[in-house]
């Protein structure tokens, strides 16, 4: 299952991957906004940061205006690794390398492959390996 959220800004991006994952049949929670009225990004990132924390979500999916708020406040969560990806390179990479379990994306760039990003981070399996070394102390910052 995924968390997916945005704020007010990210309101139509979000619209569109869920379009995707319902094409896709992925299973999801919408933690809003319900439109494109003004709210506060770190209470939604807090929102799907915490579902996927819990365990309740296997991956989020975060959008606001440039994707770098929603990863900052989500990242503020315990458990959270979330990540900026403006390509589906950083997409493969950001859950090859680093186990991301949260996507952070921009609704304000145009021109990117929205899409393709979410597939690729939904698709992309962690390697392991010597990365399971430095995902642990990235969780070791944690404590």
């Amino acid at each position: 299952m995924i968390a997916i959220g945005s704020d007010h800004r990210g309101y139509r991006i979000r619209q569109r991957i869920m379009k995707y994952l319902d094409q896709e049949n992925y299973e999801y929670k919408d933690f809003g906004a319900p439109d494109e009225q003004p709210v506060d990004y770190p209470d939604v990132a807090r929102c799907v940061g915490e579902a996927v924390a819990r365990g309740e979500a296997d991956k989020g999916i975060l959008i606001c205006g440039t994707g770098i708020g929603v990863c900052i406040a989500a990242n503020k969560v315990k458990g959270i690794r979330a990540a900026m990806c403006y390509d589906v390179f950083c997409a493969m990479r950001s859950r090859q390398h680093n186990n991301a379990n949260v996507l952070c994306l921009p609704g304000d760039v145009a021109d990117i492959d929205i899409e393709d990003i979410v597939k690729t981070f939904t698709q992309t399996e962690f390697e392991g390996g010597r990365h399971q070394r430095r995902v642990d102390k990235i969780t070791q910052i944690e404590s």
